[in-house]
């Protein structure tokens, strides 16, 4: 068994699936398995790539039987390849495109560190190969000079990252737990690496990149989105909600969630009631939010 798995959430997407799933044999480093888990698509996403699992032996599918959402479905992935026996762990959505030595510069990364890291994370660029503003890097403002030992080799120290493109290492899985899948969606990413930062030195390696196909580089903003996006702005204000209460920043929330409310008033197109009442809702739900941590055992 190889000791590197890439784990691809999917669900609705089967070309950016099928895209995906061809970008990955495609990586110059071979050593690597793929777990598909499929959050029970109903768009004949199993159909659609069925050629690609029964003529690639490193490819094992699973269907989670409900839709748990992108968190629920990166926990899901990431609990089987620590059971499995995997020591790295590369996660991404089904819309994300690795170059062919996105998962070569990793493992160079991996090596230079000699595994002394929590995760590892890849340059995520948008179709147009500007810097994608869903996925940027946050690095700690009290990070000494000995943690940019490594900047030479295009590997530097951060706090935070997305799960477009990370490599995790399962000691800090085992240590630390999965992502929280009660998230649903919005802010797993940024909850679970900041967990893991807190307890690993982690790290961007900037020559390993992949393109993130979403439909535009705006970022996620409640007074712009699309009507039909504005609902789920209620999880990411609940989620937001718990991250700052957990890590005390809640004034830092609170801030955040006046600026947002005033952009609306300001700048929303359409449907401003309806998107107040959304971020209204999801801040009441953040103080009842109080999911627990899974861990993994050995």
């Amino acid at each position: 068994m190889n000791d590197t798995v890439a784990i691809v959430v999917t669900y609705n997407r089967k070309e950016l699936l099928k895209e995906n799933l061809l970008s990955l044999l495609n990586q110059t480093y071979k050593q690597f398995d793929i777990m598909l888990v499929d959050n029970a698509s109903t768009d004949g996403t199993y159909d659609f790539i069925k050629e690609l699992i029964d003529t690639n032996d490193s490819i094992f599918y699973f269907n989670t039987g409900e839709n748990l959402g992108g968190a629920g479905g990166f926990s899901f992935g990431i609990k089987k390849a620590c059971l499995e026996g995997y020591k790295k762990i590369w996660i991404m959505d089904d819309d994300t495109i690795p170059e062919r030595t996105a998962l070569e510069e990793l493992v160079n990364a991996d090596s230079e560190l000699s595994g002394n890291y929590g995760f590892l994370a890849s340059t995520v660029l948008w179709k147009d190969d500007t810097w994608s503003k869903m996925n940027l890097l946050r690095t700690n403002p009290w990070h000494t000079f000995e943690d940019y030992k490594y900047v030479e080799k295009g590997i530097v120290r951060i706090n935070r990252a997305s799960f477009v493109s990370i490599m995790i290492n399962s000691k800090a899985v085992f240590d630390v737990g999965l992502p929280i899948k009660e998230f649903f969606i919005w802010s797993d990413d940024q909850e679970y690496t900041d967990r893991i930062s807190k307890k690993y030195p982690c790290y961007y390696v900037s020559r390993s990149k992949v393109v993130h196909k979403i439909k535009t580089n705006d970022g996620s903003n409640i007074a712009l989105d699309s009507v039909d996006r504005i609902d789920r702005y209620k999880l990411a204000f609940r989620n937001e909600y718990y991250i700052a209460r957990r890590n005390k920043t809640m004034k830092e929330y609170k801030a955040n969630f006046r600026g947002h409310f005033l952009l609306v008033l300001r700048k929303s197109p359409d449907n401003k009631l309806k998107r107040i009442k959304t971020l209204v809702k999801g801040r009441v739900a953040g103080r009842h939010f109080k999911p627990e941590i899974e861990y993994v055992e050995r």
